[in-house]
């Protein structure tokens, strides 16, 4: 766990002026910052007490991610720190599902999230039973789940995916039929990656999306380019095929990060919840970032007062319970992914 010095108003408001997108949300003043500053102080005071760890999201708020967090990232990244920790307490500053597989990962652990508010419009889109329908309907099909799912749908899959490796995984399936959820515009440039690789699948698509990617649309990509000659085009594969073919580099949020780091450009135009950007704008005030804020309600809704409730006394439907043949079934499903990608990864290295 990290040891945090006790932070007062000046420090606060020092560390976190930077950020400039996020409008009121992510806006600190000195007032802001002195009304913040006793509440981290405690939280971290009573984190330690606890052998509790925090976890936070790149989308999350800046003061949970800068001030409060012992690990921050994607939901992948998150999960596997959670299965390396000594802890015995996780916070996940998230959404449900990825506190779900920090508890798969982790079943002896307490995992508890914070925000009553939790939900995911990409994971809340699809239930076991419709995946059980389907499979009924597709009984050829191998069914590969985005890591943004709930533990029920994991176990009712055959395989989950992240986006750093969606590509790989699906390319090496020995099956030529797919079914795929629950993101369509994910699943649209699957099929079309796969096309330019040459590969033969015939993947089936759900319905789903997340709201916050799937707002984005050429003309702003357009509008942006013309009004900030050389920015970099930087988008998650959440959003649709017509932002991706124009995007100077797709990734996972930590992949976006990574980019954003090594390289050089006048701006950087991040097409994906701006709580990544406020990140960056956190690590190196230097880099310049252009476009509006689009929040995550689900995301922002973890707040300091409802990390310190976790830590005291946590509400019972705060801490993740999972049903032991569900988690051995989702479980089955992450193993699955780790497997998929080691073989990938090995044919890549023959080549």
């Amino acid at each position: 766990m990290t040891t945090h010095t006790p932070w007062t108003t000046e420090s606060l408001f020092e560390a976190l002026k930077h950020i400039k997108l996020g409008g009121t949300t992510c806006l600190y003043t000195r007032e802001k910052c002195e009304a913040m500053a006793p509440k981290i102080n405690q939280i971290n005071t009573l984190k330690a007490e606890k052998n509790a760890i925090i976890l936070a999201h790149s989308y999350v708020s800046p003061e949970i991610i800068h001030t409060l967090a012992d690990f921050s990232g994607d939901s992948y990244e998150l999960s596997k720190k959670a299965k390396a920790t000594n802890a015995d307490t996780i916070i996940f500053c998230a959404v449900k599902f990825m506190a779900e597989t920090a508890k798969l990962l982790n079943p002896s652990k307490k995992v508890v999230i914070p925000s009553e508010l939790n939900g995911c419009s990409l994971a809340d889109s699809i239930t076991k039973e419709q995946v059980n329908q389907l499979r009924k309907t597709y009984p050829k099909a191998t069914f590969v789940c985005y890591i943004n799912t709930t533990a029920a749908v994991k176990a009712a899959c055959d395989v989950c995916v992240t986006s750093s490796n969606v590509y790989d995984i699906i390319e090496h399936i020995p099956n030529d039929e797919i079914y795929f959820l629950p993101d369509k515009l994910m699943g649209m440039n699957v099929i079309n990656e796969l096309k330019r690789r040459g590969s033969k699948k015939n993947i089936r698509i759900w319905d789903g999306t997340c709201y916050v990617h799937e707002e984005y649309d050429p003309d702003l990509v357009n509008y942006i380019r013309s009004q900030h000659p050389g920015v970099s085009v930087v988008s998650h594969p959440e959003c649709h095929e017509s932002i991706i073919s124009l995007s100077d580099f797709v990734g996972s949020t930590s992949q976006m990060l990574e980019h954003v780091r090594n390289t050089k450009a006048p701006s950087y135009f991040m097409l994906t919840e701006c709580g990544l950007t406020s990140r960056l704008q956190l690590e190196d005030p230097k880099k310049a970032f252009v476009g509006s804020c689009t929040l995550c309600k689900y995301m922002k809704a973890n707040n300091l007062d409802d990390i310190l409730t976790a830590l005291q006394e946590p509400r019972p439907e705060s801490i993740i319970e999972i049903d032991p043949r569900v988690a051995k079934e989702a479980l089955d499903s992450i193993t699955a992914m780790f497997d998929y990608h080691k073989k990938s990864q090995s044919k890549k290295s023959q080549l």
